[in-house]
């Protein structure tokens, strides 16, 4: 449709969902850990409840699993985001899993490549397409394929700085509108509210300097 009726426009990748395609495949390796950790529990002793003894023997894959259960939050977020706990946890799974922290590396480095936009921005992705076809990650050598697929795409992006931000800011707003107003007579009254808080519009009532 875009092509027909705008044969000349530019279609450009939105960045926020092409950095979740890498969250996504970040998540599947973290999946793929955590069914590790699960099947060494499977042959850990079990134990009863309260408090373990003294004695009891340790639970590696039980702690393991634990851990990264609870560190799904800790690979999501920014570095810059991390809190003290979340940060320690980051520095756990660089020590103990070193797959799992490359795909954190390779999700933070696609990141990278729309923070710098521009030229600057082409050539990380270059660098980051090469690292990822050779990073043995089945998650993210598919990944690498499919940016290649959208490459075009993801090229316009970062030269035009375009995104589809602005306009789901909109919709987001449009849509509190709606329950704030408990549902409209008709669509013109929703258009002319919209108009009003969102457009831009300053009309001037009576009453008022």
């Amino acid at each position: 449709m875009v092509a027909e009726r705008c044969p000349n426009a530019v279609r450009c990748a939105d960045a926020f969902h092409v950095v979740a395609w890498a969250t996504e495949a970040l998540d599947t390796v973290r999946a793929e850990a955590m069914a590790t950790a699960r099947a060494l529990a499977r042959t850990e002793p079990r134990r009863g409840r309260g408090r373990p003894r003294a004695d009891a023997p340790p639970r590696p894959g039980h702690d393991r699993a634990r851990a990264l259960r609870h560190a799904r939050y800790a690979l999501w977020k920014n570095p810059e985001n991390l809190s003290t706990d979340q940060a320690h946890k980051l520095a756990w799974i660089a020590k103990t899993d070193p797959r799992l922290h490359r795909a954190y590396l390779l999700k933070e480095g696609l990141r990278h490549v729309f923070a710098v936009k521009g030229q600057a921005g082409i050539e990380a992705l270059d660098r980051w397409q090469s690292w990822a076809s050779r990073c043995r990650i089945p998650a993210f050598v598919a990944l690498g394929r499919r940016i290649r697929k959208h490459r075009p795409a993801i090229e316009a992006a970062l030269t035009h700085d375009l995104s589809n931000a602005l306009i789901e800011s909109t919709n987001t707003k449009i849509r509190l509108l709606q329950r704030v107003a408990f549902g409209f007579h008709s669509a013109d009254a929703l258009i002319a509210l919209a108009m009003l808080a969102l457009g831009g519009l300053r009309p001037a009532l009576p009453g008022r300097a």
